[in-house]
């Protein structure tokens, strides 16, 4: 999962890129960079870690001037975290700049690369975003643009995609529109987004989503569009409305937090917690949902849980015992709250159940009586190959445990999950218009076993 941006006809393109950055840091935070077009050649400027750190110097954006810009923050699900995998990628095809910003993962990539090896090529990254490069650089055309549509007709799999020349900028996005990617207007700038807070902090206006199939190509004679390959039945990721997403945006034509407060509410018609005191959320990305489930509950939500935003990544202690207080990095318990009371503890979903296991055992430690989790989404049974972080089945705890077995290794009084059906019937659209496979096993395209398993 990353984050990409895309500036077009802006003087101070790269200052807004970083911007629109940073609105979407919690789409990844391995690494950032941006790419300017000026004067027939392409700079850029990228590095390890959050994007405030990347861009700490000012003068940094006086080295990127131009009137285009795209950006990428790298989260990583395909390849090492390491400073070569960060995007955008910058490439010469044929005496031309060229960069590429990709959100997503192609699912056919290994045997693509194989072929492409065997055939000469020389991968500089372990990123699937190269393989598009190198398709691209095999492809005959008149134009940049038929000849990236060419190359993705080749690939399978979930891609948001930018990509900016001296010259252009052309935007695309995968047959299944599996990853969000939407467009806005800032005056007569034209800007590509991941998700609408960028927008928003940018003082944009949003204009449509970028649709299925569709590439976009803007340069002197305006903006184009064309259905570089047939729309197919929609698999938007339901998982970006239970976790991914940042609340405040807006995906797939819907608010990320009316579609989590309704989570939140059918979860607790559906697996009420009548004897609890209070609700609680696993801070930040169960607050929506938690709050939807105290008000359909009629229950007061409470902040039990202090997360310290601070932290980032940790290692893991050679010591049990510091293992286990490494939880305090992130999380602590406001104990006048949680004292003596029962409680409802709302989470979007439970992947290892390392988290919430700790997580127990701070809350049993602030004295709290009973602790009834509640979480927001199915059992997650399956690996996602479409750009979501989760490992293989074996590493899932649902997948080999029931929710009892779950239950008891959280070591809480209750656990419900909320039913796919219900789920599903949360968003006003119809079921199969999801991908839900983590859920379901179910993956819109043909997937080979997971080797890792």
């Amino acid at each position: 999962m990353c984050a990409i941006i895309g500036i077009y006809n802006n003087p101070e393109s790269s200052t807004l890129a970083y911007m629109g950055l940073y609105a979407q840091q919690h789409r990844g935070q391995e690494g950032a960079g941006i790419v300017a077009a000026h004067e027939g050649k392409l700079k850029r400027h990228m590095g390890e870690g959050l994007v405030s750190e990347v861009f700490s110097d000012s003068t940094i954006f006086k080295k990127l001037p131009g009137y285009s810009s795209i950006g990428h923050t790298r989260y990583s699900t395909s390849g090492i975290s390491d400073l070569k995998n960060v995007g955008p990628l910058l490439f010469n095809l044929n005496g031309t700049s060229v960069s590429i910003a990709h959100n997503g993962n192609l699912v056919n990539i290994d045997e693509t690369r194989s072929s492409l090896q065997e055939s000469g090529a020389l991968f500089q990254t372990e990123t699937d975003t190269e393989v598009v490069i190198h398709l691209l650089a095999r492809e005959t055309g008149p134009s940049i643009q038929q000849r990236l549509a060419q190359a993705l007709n080749k690939v399978t799999g979930a891609y948001s995609l930018l990509v900016v020349t001296p010259d252009e900028m052309i935007a695309a996005r995968d047959p299944r529109g599996i990853r969000p990617f939407c467009i806005g207007k800032l005056n007569d700038s034209t800007i590509f987004a991941s998700e609408t807070c960028a927008l928003d902090l940018l003082g944009a206006t949003y204009l449509r989503e970028v649709n299925p199939g569709e590439m976009i190509v803007l340069n002197k004679d305006g903006m184009k569009s064309y259905q570089f390959t047939p729309a197919l039945e929609p698999k938007h990721c339901i998982f970006e409305f239970i976790y991914f997403s940042r609340p405040d945006s807006k995906i797939f034509s819907e608010n990320v937090d009316k579609i989590r407060r309704k989570f939140g509410k059918n979860l607790a018609e559906e697996s009420p917690a009548p004897t609890a005191d209070i609700v609680l959320s696993v801070p930040d990305s169960s607050n929506t949902c938690a709050l939807g489930y105290a008000r359909r509950s009629n229950l007061k939500f409470e902040f039990g849980l202090i997360r310290n935003h601070y932290v980032g990544r940790t290692f893991i202690f050679p010591d049990q015992r510091l293992r286990d207080l490494s939880v305090r990095l992130k999380f602590n318990t406001v104990n006048g709250i949680l004292e003596g009371r029962e409680v409802v503890v709302v989470d979007d979903s439970i992947v290892r159940g390392t988290t919430l296991r700790k997580l127990t055992k701070l809350l049993k430690h602030a004295g709290v009586k009973k602790i009834h989790v509640r979480i927001s989404s199915p059992p997650v049974k399956n690996p996602c190959y479409f750009g979501m972080d989760f490992p293989t089945h074996n590493e899932l705890v649902a997948h080999n445990n029931s929710v009892e077995e779950i239950q008891s290794i959280i070591g809480v009084d209750s656990l419900k999950y909320l039913s796919i059906d219900t789920l599903l019937a949360s968003v006003d659209r119809p079921p199969n218009h999801f991908c839900s496979a983590c859920f379901t096993g179910n993956y819109p395209v043909d997937i080979k076993e997971d080797k890792n398993d």
